[in-house]
């Protein structure tokens, strides 16, 4: 099980005790507001996309959605994300549970600017009932992301 594996993760790192685990589903960022009664833009969303080689993982506030014209001027290539059966295989967590945290080794992870508005976020542990609060900066250090870039636009 995915949350195992981050569970692991994050008992090297000494904050395993920090995630929280839902009688609910947290499988979108609706029900994770929900389950953690926050506001659902603090909800650190984890959105996978196939590229050559390798998947790409991009963190972005609840309340933004990937802008393709500024995601193919980032990368270079039009955004694609798996098919459901394809998430789980690419990136080593399911729908639902997709996190930036014990990612298979050929996983890239960026952070959107949209959560830069934010003290704490809420992203997913690796299964549909989980999250844990993180500041941005624990957050860049956790996911061991690339970048923080500009590829996502508000949900209108």
């Amino acid at each position: 099980m995915a949350i195992e594996k981050v569970k692991e993760y994050f008992e090297k790192h000494g904050i395993a005790d920090r995630i929280q685990e839902f009688d609910v589903s947290s499988a979108t960022v609706a029900l994770a507001a929900q389950a953690l009664g926050c506001a659902p833009e603090r909800i650190a969303k984890t959105l996978s996309f196939k590229a050559e080689g390798k998947c790409i993982l991009i963190v972005a506030a609840g309340d933004v959605k990937v802008d393709n014209s500024k995601f193919k001027a980032y990368f270079g290539f039009k955004a694609k994300m798996p098919s459901f059966d394809e998430v789980e295989e690419l990136c080593g967590h399911s729908v639902g549970g997709v996190c930036p945290f014990a990612v298979k080794e050929n996983v890239e992870v960026y952070l959107d600017d949209s959560l830069n508005r934010f003290e704490t976020v809420f992203p997913a542990c690796g299964s549909s009932n989980s999250a844990i609060e993180m500041t941005i900066a624990e957050l860049e250090k956790y996911s061991n992301s690339k970048a923080t870039i500009d590829v996502c636009k508000p949900m209108i």
